[in-house]
Protein backbone atom coordinates (compact mmCIF):
# COMPACT_ATOMS: atom_id res chain seq x y z
CA UNK A 1 0.00 0.00 0.00
CA UNK A 2 1.57 3.68 -1.15
CA UNK A 3 0.35 6.74 1.17
CA UNK A 4 0.86 10.36 -0.51
CA UNK A 5 2.10 11.52 2.88
CA UNK A 6 3.18 10.04 6.64
CA UNK A 7 -0.57 11.58 7.71
CA UNK A 8 -2.65 8.75 5.79
CA UNK A 9 -0.82 6.45 8.06
CA UNK A 10 -2.13 7.88 11.20
CA UNK A 11 -4.60 5.48 13.14
CA UNK A 12 -5.43 1.89 12.44
CA UNK A 13 -3.10 0.42 15.46
CA UNK A 14 -2.97 -3.21 16.29
CA UNK A 15 -5.09 -4.81 19.11
CA UNK A 16 -2.26 -7.06 20.29
CA UNK A 17 -3.01 -9.95 23.06
CA UNK A 18 -0.96 -9.56 26.04
CA UNK A 19 0.52 -13.30 27.64
CA UNK A 20 3.27 -13.35 30.28
CA UNK A 21 3.09 -9.60 32.09
CA UNK A 22 -1.02 -10.75 32.72
CA UNK A 23 -0.78 -14.65 33.28
CA UNK A 24 -1.61 -14.32 36.78
CA UNK A 25 -4.26 -12.37 35.93
CA UNK A 26 -8.17 -14.37 35.09
CA UNK A 27 -9.12 -11.93 32.37
CA UNK A 28 -8.23 -12.05 28.34
CA UNK A 29 -5.98 -8.91 28.27
CA UNK A 30 -5.44 -6.74 25.21
CA UNK A 31 -3.34 -3.80 24.10
CA UNK A 32 -4.04 -0.82 21.97
CA UNK A 33 -0.60 -0.13 21.09
CA UNK A 34 -0.95 3.75 19.65
CA UNK A 35 2.91 3.56 19.23
CA UNK A 36 2.38 2.05 15.82
CA UNK A 37 1.30 5.55 14.86
CA UNK A 38 4.01 7.79 12.82
CA UNK A 39 4.77 9.87 15.88
CA UNK A 40 4.66 6.92 17.90
CA UNK A 41 1.58 8.19 19.83
CA UNK A 42 -1.85 8.75 20.51
CA UNK A 43 -1.81 11.70 20.36
CA UNK A 44 -1.48 11.65 16.33
CA UNK A 45 -4.67 11.22 16.25
CA UNK A 46 -5.94 14.64 17.41
CA UNK A 47 -2.85 16.79 16.43
CA UNK A 48 -4.45 16.24 12.91
CA UNK A 49 -7.83 16.21 13.79
CA UNK A 50 -7.66 19.80 15.43
CA UNK A 51 -5.79 21.41 13.00
CA UNK A 52 -7.50 20.17 10.39
CA UNK A 53 -11.00 21.28 11.78
CA UNK A 54 -8.76 24.67 12.34
CA UNK A 55 -8.44 25.07 9.00
CA UNK A 56 -11.78 24.38 8.19
CA UNK A 57 -13.44 26.84 10.42
CA UNK A 58 -10.30 29.69 9.16
CA UNK A 59 -9.19 29.72 12.87
CA UNK A 60 -5.49 28.40 11.16
CA UNK A 61 -4.74 30.61 7.81
CA UNK A 62 -1.65 29.17 5.54
CA UNK A 63 1.30 30.52 6.85
CA UNK A 64 0.65 30.75 10.37
CA UNK A 65 2.05 29.16 13.90
CA UNK A 66 0.46 26.65 15.71
CA UNK A 67 0.76 27.14 19.95
CA UNK A 68 0.26 24.25 22.35
CA UNK A 69 1.35 23.11 25.85
CA UNK A 70 2.29 19.38 25.75
CA UNK A 71 4.06 17.17 27.90
CA UNK A 72 5.84 16.23 24.66
CA UNK A 73 3.94 13.71 22.76
CA UNK A 74 1.21 16.20 21.48
CA UNK A 75 3.60 18.84 20.52
CA UNK A 76 5.44 16.19 18.56
CA UNK A 77 2.55 15.04 16.79
CA UNK A 78 1.20 18.68 16.20
CA UNK A 79 5.21 19.38 14.95
CA UNK A 80 5.10 16.57 12.43
CA UNK A 81 1.73 17.78 11.16
CA UNK A 82 2.95 21.53 10.82
CA UNK A 83 5.72 20.44 8.93
CA UNK A 84 3.94 18.72 6.10
CA UNK A 85 1.46 21.42 5.94
CA UNK A 86 3.99 24.44 6.25
CA UNK A 87 2.87 25.74 9.29
CA UNK A 88 5.42 27.10 12.37
CA UNK A 89 5.27 25.29 15.67
CA UNK A 90 5.96 26.90 19.07
CA UNK A 91 5.27 24.49 22.12
CA UNK A 92 5.41 25.13 25.94
CA UNK A 93 6.86 22.46 27.87
CA UNK A 94 8.06 21.46 31.39
CA UNK A 95 11.24 20.89 32.93
CA UNK A 96 10.27 17.40 33.90
CA UNK A 97 10.40 17.01 29.91
CA UNK A 98 12.49 13.79 29.23
CA UNK A 99 15.53 14.97 26.85
CA UNK A 100 14.51 12.40 24.69
CA UNK A 101 10.92 14.21 23.77
CA UNK A 102 12.82 17.68 24.08
CA UNK A 103 15.12 16.45 21.42
CA UNK A 104 12.53 15.22 19.12
CA UNK A 105 10.66 18.33 19.27
CA UNK A 106 13.41 20.39 17.99
CA UNK A 107 13.95 17.86 15.50
CA UNK A 108 10.43 18.36 13.85
CA UNK A 109 11.10 21.82 13.62
CA UNK A 110 9.15 22.94 16.72
CA UNK A 111 10.30 26.15 18.56
CA UNK A 112 10.53 25.07 22.28
CA UNK A 113 10.01 27.11 25.32
CA UNK A 114 10.52 25.64 28.98
CA UNK A 115 8.57 26.70 31.70
CA UNK A 116 9.12 25.80 35.49
CA UNK A 117 7.29 21.77 36.05
CA UNK A 118 6.43 22.97 39.69
CA UNK A 119 4.66 26.14 38.65
CA UNK A 120 0.57 26.35 39.76
CA UNK A 121 -1.25 26.53 36.97
CA UNK A 122 -2.07 30.10 36.99
CA UNK A 123 1.62 31.03 37.12
CA UNK A 124 2.23 33.22 34.14
CA UNK A 125 5.51 31.18 33.85
CA UNK A 126 3.65 27.52 33.81
CA UNK A 127 3.59 26.36 30.54
CA UNK A 128 -0.32 26.92 30.05
CA UNK A 129 -0.22 30.43 30.73
CA UNK A 130 2.68 30.81 28.48
CA UNK A 131 1.42 29.57 25.33
CA UNK A 132 -1.80 31.24 26.09
CA UNK A 133 0.66 34.66 26.20
CA UNK A 134 2.64 33.31 23.30
CA UNK A 135 -0.64 32.75 21.21
CA UNK A 136 -1.72 36.45 21.85
CA UNK A 137 1.77 37.86 21.13
CA UNK A 138 2.49 35.77 17.69
CA UNK A 139 0.94 37.34 14.69
CA UNK A 140 -1.20 34.92 12.93
CA UNK A 141 -1.15 31.81 15.96
CA UNK A 142 -3.75 29.70 16.76
CA UNK A 143 -3.69 28.04 20.14
CA UNK A 144 -4.45 24.21 19.64
CA UNK A 145 -5.58 24.19 24.06
CA UNK A 146 -5.70 20.22 23.77
CA UNK A 147 -7.20 20.22 27.26
CA UNK A 148 -10.28 22.29 26.17
CA UNK A 149 -10.52 21.90 22.76
CA UNK A 150 -13.15 19.07 23.08
CA UNK A 151 -11.75 18.28 18.80
CA UNK A 152 -9.47 16.01 21.26
CA UNK A 153 -11.84 13.98 22.42
CA UNK A 154 -14.09 13.90 19.08
CA UNK A 155 -10.79 12.15 17.21
CA UNK A 156 -11.09 8.98 19.35
CA UNK A 157 -14.27 8.89 18.96
CA UNK A 158 -14.30 8.78 15.40
CA UNK A 159 -11.18 6.49 15.26
CA UNK A 160 -9.64 4.72 18.46
CA UNK A 161 -13.67 3.49 20.10
CA UNK A 162 -14.74 1.94 16.48
CA UNK A 163 -11.22 0.80 16.03
CA UNK A 164 -11.48 -1.23 19.46
CA UNK A 165 -15.15 -2.05 19.37
CA UNK A 166 -14.41 -3.68 15.48
CA UNK A 167 -11.58 -5.29 16.78
CA UNK A 168 -12.42 -6.76 20.17
CA UNK A 169 -16.49 -7.65 18.36
CA UNK A 170 -18.05 -6.12 20.74
CA UNK A 171 -17.09 -8.38 23.81
CA UNK A 172 -14.70 -5.92 25.78
CA UNK A 173 -15.88 -5.29 29.35
CA UNK A 174 -13.17 -2.98 30.78
CA UNK A 175 -11.54 0.10 29.11
CA UNK A 176 -8.05 1.12 31.07
CA UNK A 177 -6.07 4.30 30.36
CA UNK A 178 -4.38 7.18 31.42
CA UNK A 179 -5.84 10.16 32.76
CA UNK A 180 -4.22 13.33 31.32
CA UNK A 181 -6.38 15.59 29.22
CA UNK A 182 -9.22 13.02 28.76
CA UNK A 183 -9.48 13.25 25.40
CA UNK A 184 -7.95 9.67 24.79
CA UNK A 185 -9.85 8.07 27.59
CA UNK A 186 -13.45 10.00 27.03
CA UNK A 187 -13.49 10.16 23.65
CA UNK A 188 -12.43 6.44 23.28
CA UNK A 189 -15.19 5.47 25.93
CA UNK A 190 -18.16 7.50 24.96
CA UNK A 191 -18.14 5.68 21.72
CA UNK A 192 -17.71 2.13 23.12
CA UNK A 193 -20.23 3.23 26.16
CA UNK A 194 -22.63 4.03 22.99
CA UNK A 195 -22.33 0.46 21.70
CA UNK A 196 -22.32 -0.97 25.27
CA UNK A 197 -23.47 1.50 28.46
CA UNK A 198 -22.02 -1.51 30.95
CA UNK A 199 -18.41 -1.51 29.43
CA UNK A 200 -16.22 0.01 32.50
CA UNK A 201 -13.75 2.09 32.03
CA UNK A 202 -11.20 2.90 34.54
CA UNK A 203 -9.10 5.92 34.62
CA UNK A 204 -5.09 5.75 35.69
CA UNK A 205 -4.35 8.86 37.64
CA UNK A 206 -0.58 10.06 39.23
CA UNK A 207 -0.12 10.52 43.06
CA UNK A 208 0.12 14.50 42.68
CA UNK A 209 -2.86 14.80 40.30
CA UNK A 210 -6.45 16.44 41.64
CA UNK A 211 -8.31 14.22 39.36
CA UNK A 212 -9.17 11.13 41.43
CA UNK A 213 -10.46 13.80 43.93
CA UNK A 214 -12.37 15.50 41.68
CA UNK A 215 -14.29 12.65 40.03
CA UNK A 216 -15.41 11.62 43.54
CA UNK A 217 -16.21 14.49 45.50
CA UNK A 218 -16.42 17.52 42.61
CA UNK A 219 -13.80 19.51 44.72
CA UNK A 220 -10.60 21.05 43.35
CA UNK A 221 -8.23 20.42 46.14
CA UNK A 222 -4.93 22.11 45.68
CA UNK A 223 -3.54 20.19 48.81
CA UNK A 224 -3.75 17.19 46.08
CA UNK A 225 -0.74 18.68 43.86
CA UNK A 226 2.67 18.21 44.31
CA UNK A 227 5.37 16.88 42.29
CA UNK A 228 5.77 13.82 40.23
CA UNK A 229 7.49 12.02 37.60
CA UNK A 230 5.03 10.62 35.10
CA UNK A 231 4.63 12.46 31.70
CA UNK A 232 0.78 11.70 29.83
CA UNK A 233 -0.87 11.07 33.67
CA UNK A 234 -2.96 13.33 36.33
CA UNK A 235 -3.12 17.00 36.03
CA UNK A 236 -3.08 19.95 38.21
CA UNK A 237 -6.28 21.20 36.10
CA UNK A 238 -9.63 19.74 35.27
CA UNK A 239 -9.18 19.39 31.49
CA UNK A 240 -12.05 20.50 29.51
CA UNK A 241 -12.19 16.95 27.63
CA UNK A 242 -12.58 15.27 30.82
CA UNK A 243 -16.77 13.85 30.80
CA UNK A 244 -16.38 12.84 34.61
CA UNK A 245 -19.75 11.03 34.10
CA UNK A 246 -18.25 8.47 31.73
CA UNK A 247 -15.63 7.13 34.14
CA UNK A 248 -16.48 4.58 36.75
CA UNK A 249 -13.18 4.92 38.84
CA UNK A 250 -9.90 6.74 38.60
CA UNK A 251 -7.08 4.94 40.39
CA UNK A 252 -3.46 5.97 41.51
CA UNK A 253 -0.81 4.61 40.58
CA UNK A 254 3.05 5.70 42.02
CA UNK A 255 5.71 6.73 39.63
CA UNK A 256 7.89 3.66 40.92
CA UNK A 257 5.59 1.28 40.22
CA UNK A 258 4.35 2.79 36.87
CA UNK A 259 8.24 2.48 35.36
CA UNK A 260 8.96 -1.33 36.70
CA UNK A 261 6.19 -2.22 34.79
CA UNK A 262 7.00 -0.70 31.46
CA UNK A 263 10.76 -2.33 31.87
CA UNK A 264 8.67 -5.94 32.76
CA UNK A 265 6.43 -5.56 29.94
CA UNK A 266 9.69 -5.17 27.47
CA UNK A 267 10.77 -8.06 29.34
CA UNK A 268 8.05 -10.52 29.12
CA UNK A 269 5.98 -9.78 26.37
CA UNK A 270 8.14 -7.54 24.16
CA UNK A 271 6.27 -4.39 23.61
CA UNK A 272 8.81 -0.81 24.68
CA UNK A 273 5.87 1.12 25.70
CA UNK A 274 6.27 4.54 27.32
CA UNK A 275 5.45 5.73 31.18
CA UNK A 276 1.35 6.16 31.00
CA UNK A 277 1.61 2.70 29.55
CA UNK A 278 3.68 1.25 32.77
CA UNK A 279 1.39 3.06 34.63
CA UNK A 280 -2.04 1.66 33.03
CA UNK A 281 -0.55 -1.96 33.44
CA UNK A 282 0.35 -1.18 37.08
CA UNK A 283 -3.90 0.05 37.52
CA UNK A 284 -4.61 -3.09 36.03
CA UNK A 285 -2.85 -5.08 38.33
CA UNK A 286 -4.63 -2.87 41.44
CA UNK A 287 -7.58 -3.88 40.04
CA UNK A 288 -7.05 -7.61 39.30
CA UNK A 289 -9.32 -9.18 42.37
CA UNK A 290 -12.54 -8.19 40.73
CA UNK A 291 -11.90 -9.57 36.85
CA UNK A 292 -13.21 -12.82 35.69
CA UNK A 293 -12.49 -14.95 32.97
CA UNK A 294 -15.03 -13.96 31.19
CA UNK A 295 -13.45 -10.47 30.98
CA UNK A 296 -11.95 -8.83 28.08
CA UNK A 297 -9.83 -5.99 29.23
CA UNK A 298 -8.00 -3.12 26.67
CA UNK A 299 -5.44 -1.15 27.84
CA UNK A 300 -4.14 1.98 25.91
CA UNK A 301 -0.65 1.88 25.07
CA UNK A 302 -0.67 5.93 24.42
CA UNK A 303 3.40 5.84 23.24
CA UNK A 304 6.52 3.90 22.47
CA UNK A 305 9.00 3.78 24.69
CA UNK A 306 11.77 4.70 22.56
CA UNK A 307 10.49 8.33 23.85
CA UNK A 308 11.46 7.34 27.13
CA UNK A 309 15.21 5.93 27.18
CA UNK A 310 16.86 8.51 29.08
CA UNK A 311 14.41 7.71 32.21
CA UNK A 312 12.55 4.58 32.83
CA UNK A 313 14.76 2.86 30.31
CA UNK A 314 17.87 4.39 32.05
CA UNK A 315 19.23 2.04 34.77
CA UNK A 316 21.21 5.59 35.77
CA UNK A 317 17.93 7.52 35.82
CA UNK A 318 15.80 5.24 37.88
CA UNK A 319 18.92 4.89 40.39
CA UNK A 320 18.49 8.84 40.95
CA UNK A 321 14.72 8.73 41.71
CA UNK A 322 15.47 5.61 43.82
CA UNK A 323 13.22 2.89 41.89
CA UNK A 324 16.08 -0.03 41.72
CA UNK A 325 19.53 0.04 43.84
CA UNK A 326 21.59 -1.78 41.54
CA UNK A 327 21.58 -2.08 37.25
CA UNK A 328 21.13 -6.30 37.67
CA UNK A 329 17.73 -6.28 39.51
CA UNK A 330 16.15 -4.31 36.33
CA UNK A 331 17.83 -6.24 34.14
CA UNK A 332 15.88 -9.42 35.97
CA UNK A 333 12.22 -7.34 35.77
CA UNK A 334 12.15 -7.48 39.47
Amino acid sequence: MVFNSILETIGKTPLVRLNKIVEHIPATVYAKIEGFNPGLSAKDRIALHMIEHAERTGQLQPGGTVVDATSGNTGFSLAMVCAIKGYKCVLTVTSKISEDKLNNLRAMGAEVVLCPKDAKPNDPESYYRKAESLAKEIPGAYYINQNYNMDNSAAHYLSTGPEIWEQTQGKISYLIGSASTGGTLCGTGRYIKEQKPHVNIIATDAYGSVLKKYHETGVYDPNEIYSYQMEGVGKNIIPGNFNFDLINEFVKVTDKDSALKSRELALSDGILAGYSSGATLQCLEQIKDRLTPEDVVVLIFASHGTKYVTKIFSDKWMQQQGFIQEPEMALSGE
